[in-house]
C-alpha cells in the first residue's frame, strides 16, 4: 500500500469519527464550509460583472 492510499483513509477514517462522536460540530464545519463556498461565488461573480460593465 502506497503512502497516499494510507492517508486518505486514515481521513475518510478521522471524518467518520468526527461524525460520530460530534455531530453538531460536524454539521457546522459542513455549514461554515459551503457558506464559504458561497460567499467566494457572490464575490466572484460580482467581480465579473463590475469587470464587464467597466
Amino acid at each position: 500500500m502506497n503512502l497516499k492510499k494510507v492517508l486518505t483513509y486514515l481521513a475518510i477514517a478521522f471524518v467518520i469519527f468526527y461524525l460520530f462522536t460530534q455531530p453538531a460540530n460536524a454539521a457546522d464545519a459542513v455549514k461554515n464550509l459551503f457558506g464559504g463556498i458561497g460567499t467566494g461565488a457572490e464575490r466572484l461573480s460580482a467581480f465579473f460583472t463590475s469587470l464587464v460593465s467597466g
